[in-house]
């Protein structure tokens, strides 16, 4: 067989895709293997995505110039000296009603019981609900609904009634 040949084989296996061919004569056998074109690319796996803040929250940055964080002023415990904070248990996604179109679990100014779910937190696509330590009245909701929370961070702050 002639390289010509041969060129030519290969050239009709590129064109049809095939990665194999044997070619058997009484005179001679030959078998061509072709490897892939171009390596397997591996995608990994990434973690969800966080819910996206609305377009007027979200920090704007220029290139040129660094973010600076402000702390805003939040409400704790000194504001309400009688007030219990309620935190996070867990780490997640703060929710403060079941679906996205029922109504919130509480709201400030409401009455709770202990043991009152008041929110839920999702993590790992779990949802757990979180319940109110004590009965009394919920003077403040410290975090917007759909935020990521961390562990400890206070979530409410309720007085006891």
């Amino acid at each position: 067989m002639k390289v010509k040949e041969i060129r030519e084989i290969l050239r009709a296996m590129e064109a049809t895709g095939a990665s194999e061919l044997t070619l058997e004569t009484p005179d001679y056998k030959i078998q061509i293997k072709r490897g892939p074109a171009e390596m397997p690319v591996r995608v990994a796996a990434t973690p969800p995505a966080l819910p996206s803040l609305p377009a007027e929250s979200a920090p704007k940055e220029t290139p040129a110039e660094p973010v600076k964080e402000e702390a805003a002023p939040e409400e704790t415990a000194d504001d309400c000296p009688n007030c219990v904070t309620i935190k996070a248990p867990i780490v997640g996604t703060f929710y403060r009603r079941p679906a996205p179109d029922a109504e919130p679990y509480v709201k400030e100014g409401d009455r709770v019981e202990k043991g009152q779910v008041l929110c839920i937190i999702e993590a790992m696509k779990l949802f757990n609900e979180i319940e109110s330590e004590v009965s009394g009245i919920v003077r403040k909701i410290l975090v917007e609904d759909g935020a990521p929370v961390e562990y400890g961070q206070p979530l409410f702050l309720i007085e006891p009634t």
